[in-house]
């Protein structure tokens, strides 16, 4: 094994093994008699700056799932929140870049040794870089403005490998949020690893994205111009990226960014017949005409025949309240662990607080509401907590919780207010009708 290897093997191992340590010396603290929520709040902060901090050095799998996780950063206290906020939002856009002569290495490997010739200019300098790959600015041979997408060298061989490892270490990962399916997550992204490394994979599926919305009213996806295994370039977009607007953008900005956001995840699946799996910040932005842009489609579900209308029944009988045919519907379709039981009221109990939007026809996205509505099943004692552990997520909703988790997650950090209930009726198959009453 290589220095290198061994280097970011012994930066993964260190997580866990903090975690571990620290939790221990936190029993011992609580069984001296020290104050629970005290101790409980110390160990959750050193533990997330610590994973920040790990995550956000290194490319690959482990930057990957440091971006992931930090749009759920809205429903942390905000007592914990602020000391790494700024580095979660780090992980979503940035990574130090890759020497310029490696860049053009991969360019001569990839486009040709004549591959100036294809461009009237090239910006040496990155405008952004992310987890396996970073983005150049350029002037394609027709005058074009151009993002030229070029992948890091060895970025295929590090994304397996801290998956491989980022899976092992899936259960400690979990207690920093309990209420979190991480092997999920990680199972998920690691099934569409070789598509990510295949930029040609990702090409095509932003092609059928192009073509699916081309000439909308509300939605922009750059045209893909030319593309290789490890280099794509595309039309340059220029906007506001999401991360700006939720620092600086004023309330009617914000709320249309939300709502656009959350308006292209549900439709994209009947109008594309894919769904975009990647949500952060840093794959949106607003453009002058009040358009959402929308980029980076490495990461996409097939959903040829739209979204599944069992998900639109499950999510009608919640707002509906009818929860002992929600509940018998979830076990009829594998929502509920094998050997495991859940009542209507514990199902009940467990939904209420996280489908508050969907009881009106306008909802307030706010940091403080899912901070609430994440407590009960971050909380170990909580009945939330033991129920939701009882709870399974089939294989074909993985993608779609993780987009609807993340759409949410950046509309709490807009602080928006959006008709998601309308979104939902929209494009959601299943929700707008009745459920028939048994």
């Amino acid at each position: 094994m290589s220095t290198r290897r061994t280097t970011r093997n012994a930066k993964l191992a260190s997580i866990p093994l903090g975690i571990a340590g620290r939790a221990a010396v936190g029993l011992g603290k609580r069984l001296a008699g020290g104050d629970r929520q005290q101790i409980n709040e110390e160990l959750a902060r050193k533990a997330a700056e610590q994973l920040f901090s790990v995550l956000g050095e290194l490319k690959g799998g482990a930057m990957k799932l440091g971006q992931a996780l930090s749009v759920m950063e809205a429903a942390i206290p905000e007592e914990l929140a602020q000391p790494y906020r700024e580095a979660l939002t780090k992980l979503q856009a940035d990574a130090p870049p890759m020497p310029t002569s490696s860049v053009h290495r991969v360019l001569d490997q990839q486009l040709g040794l004549g591959w100036r010739k294809r461009f009237r200019h090239f910006d040496d300098a990155p405008t952004a870089s992310a987890s396996i790959g970073q983005v150049h600015r350029a002037v394609w041979s027709d005058g074009r403005d151009v993002a030229v997408k070029v992948q890091y060298p060895g970025a295929d061989e590090a994304l397996r490998a801290d998956l491989k490892t980022l899976k092992r270490m899936a259960g400690l990962f979990s207690t920093l949020a309990p209420g979190a399916d991480v092997k999920a997550m990680l199972t998920e992204i690691s099934a569409r690893t070789e598509e990510e490394l295949d930029y040609r994979t990702e090409a095509q599926n932003q092609r059928t994205f192009a073509k699916a919305f081309a000439g909308h009213d509300r939605f922009v996806v750059p045209k893909v111009i030319a593309s290789a295994p490890k280099v794509i370039v595309s039309e340059w977009l220029t906007g506001t990226p999401l991360s700006k607007i939720i620092k600086e953008g004023d309330k009617a900005l914000r709320d249309r960014a939300g709502a656009l956001m959350a308006e292209f995840h549900f439709s994209s699946p009947a109008v594309a017949g894919l769904l975009q799996c990647d949500p952060h910040p840093g794959n949106y932005m607003m453009l002058d005409d009040n358009r959402l842009g929308v980029i980076d489609y490495g990461a996409c579900a097939p959903f040829p025949e739209g979204l599944p209308p069992i998900l639109g029944a499950l999510v009608r009988l919640v707002v509906g309240e009818r929860f002992d045919e929600l509940t018998q519907l979830m076990y009829d379709n594998g929502f509920v662990l094998d050997g495991h039981e859940v009542s209507p009221q514990e199902v009940a109990d467990y939904l209420r607080p996280i489908t508050d939007p969907l009881r009106s026809e306008t909802f307030h996205f706010t940091r403080k509401w899912l901070q609430q509505a994440a407590a009960p099943g971050m909380d170990f004692n909580s009945k939330q907590f033991k129920t939701g552990r009882a709870m399974n997520l089939p294989s074909q909703y993985v993608m779609i919780m993780r987009v609807l988790v993340g759409s949410v997650g950046i509309a709490c950090q807009l602080d928006a207010e959006a008709g998601f209930r309308q979104i939902m009726a929209d494009w959601l198959p299943g929700f707008a009708d009745p459920v028939p009453a048994t």
